[in-house]
């Protein structure tokens, strides 16, 4: 069967085949984070470097052991290639329900009722007063000790990075996390199960986008898939085995008043293979304002965003108003 229903085709302006520049894998920057107490220095320069040229970048030798991304990345795979899909609608989504977590939820109101060839589950890891189990599934019976484990790693390696950006913007090492609410970032976990399509030419898995997040912190599996937006083309993101993969998201470009851009990427799929994903978004609680750092401000540099509630920021992003 080489076709596939016409809510999944794109018009030709965002067809992969059409819009990808072929035979160039544009090397997103990689950058090693294990020497941090060497060369701080050098490691904010290439994290600035690449927040602002690219608004993403992979980060190697972060201390999270492989086992712990391992298992993470098995159970979500037997989560969703193992468990009857009577099970799995019961931690579906509510319609209309405020929140996003649960199976199967579609977050974008997708222009001309286009859908992406993509299947979900969002749920959030941390902090542990926002967690809601209803949304983690009870099998396989140890994703809950999977994801609650990768959580502990993760945090260690978000703390860095935020560390990083905000030295980078000539702040103190703490303050970026601090404006971005620190103790109650939510990191929110979805899961992205993108099956073989067959005609991946003419589909997406997740339609062109910048994250809604400070930042994104994401493990794939080794089907390529991840595209960035870059000077005019499409360029896809090379694997690494064991690379998380950091995306510079819309409220950090907010907070450093538009020194750090938030990257423009979409998914691909695959006509032979599954590609899996899990990214984990930071994003501030619902009522924490955010807006442009104050000491970034002054009469050279005047706040090119407003400052508002989170909520407001998503309402206004999904229902595609202006800011």
């Amino acid at each position: 069967m080489d076709t596939i229903p016409s809510e999944y085709i794109r018009s030709e302006n965002e067809q992969p085949a059409a819009t990808t520049l072929q035979g160039v894998v544009l090397e997103v920057p990689v950058i090693d984070i294990s020497n941090v107490d060497d060369d701080e220095e050098k490691l904010v320069k290439e994290i600035v470097e690449a927040s602002k040229e690219w608004g993403i970048f992979q980060v190697i030798n972060h201390g999270i052991p492989d086992e712990v991304i391992e298992n993470l990345q098995k159970v979500g795979k037997e989560f969703f290639e193992e468990v009857p899909q009577e099970e799995k609608e019961l931690i579906a989504k509510k319609p209309g329900a405020q929140s996003l977590e649960g199976y199967g939820t579609s977050l974008q109101k997708e222009i001309e009722g286009k859908k992406g060839w993509v299947d979900h589950l969002f749920h959030k890891i941390w902090p542990p007063s926002a967690i809601n189990y209803r949304y983690w599934p009870k099998n396989p019976p140890s994703y809950r000790e999977a994801n609650e484990e990768y959580a502990k790693w993760l945090r260690k390696v978000a703390d860095g990075i935020f560390r990083s950006l905000s030295l980078g913007l000539g702040l103190e090492g703490h303050e970026m996390m601090e404006a971005a609410g620190s103790e109650d970032i939510v990191y929110m976990l979805k899961i992205n199960y993108y099956p073989p399509c067959p005609r991946p030419d003419l589909a997406l898995g997740v339609v062109a986008h910048t994250d809604m997040s400070y930042i994104t912190l994401l493990v794939p599996n080794e089907v390529q898939g991840l595209q960035v937006f870059k000077d005019g083309h499409w360029y896809d993101v090379n694997y690494i085995p064991n690379a998380i993969i950091v995306h510079i998201g819309d409220q950090v470009e907010i907070l450093s008043n538009g020194k750090y851009k938030s990257v423009y990427h979409r998914t691909t799929v695959n006509k032979y293979k599954t590609r899996m994903s899990w990214p984990v978004f930071l994003e501030p609680s619902s009522e924490h304002e955010v807006g442009p750092i104050p000491k970034l401000i002054n009469e050279a540099n005047p706040p090119k965003f407003k400052t508002k509630k989170y909520k407001d920021y998503v309402y206004c992003k999904l229902n595609k108003l202006p800011q």
